[in-house]
């Protein structure tokens, strides 16, 4: 019960430093509106030609692939960190994780998804 008590104030707690962080951000705001301000950029300078900018597929690619790695070094810090007082079970299951992830590594080289040309 205790620890349902101490969740319940720590989100409280929370969501209380969140409405005071954007009440605080609507007080402390800079309002000096003008007709160049307000433009599509805000910087000052005068818009010329179109936003819209096409990217090519292949950094869609490498952002994936990227995301991918980068959580699999997340979940991988932690077991390394405890590695130690593991179970044999738990080391074949991050073996087993690692693999797929390689397998992935390889089914994107193959596919040429890392070719940056």
């Amino acid at each position: 019960m205790r620890e349902l008590t101490c969740l319940i104030i720590f989100i409280a707690l929370a969501t209380l430093l969140a409405v005071i962080m954007i009440i605080t951000g609507f007080i402390c705001q800079y309002k000096n509106e003008t007709k160049m301000k307000n433009t599509a950029y805000e910087c000052g300078l005068i818009p010329i030609g179109n936003a819209r900018v096409k990217f090519d597929i292949k950094y869609f690619n490498y952002a994936i692939l990227f995301l991918i790695f980068d959580i699999e070094t997340i979940f991988l810090y932690p077991f390394a960190l405890s590695i130690n007082s593991l179970g044999f079970f738990v080391i074949i299951e991050a073996f087993i994780f690692v693999a797929i992830l390689l397998f992935g590594l390889f089914f994107a080289i193959k596919r040429n998804l890392l070719r940056w040309t």
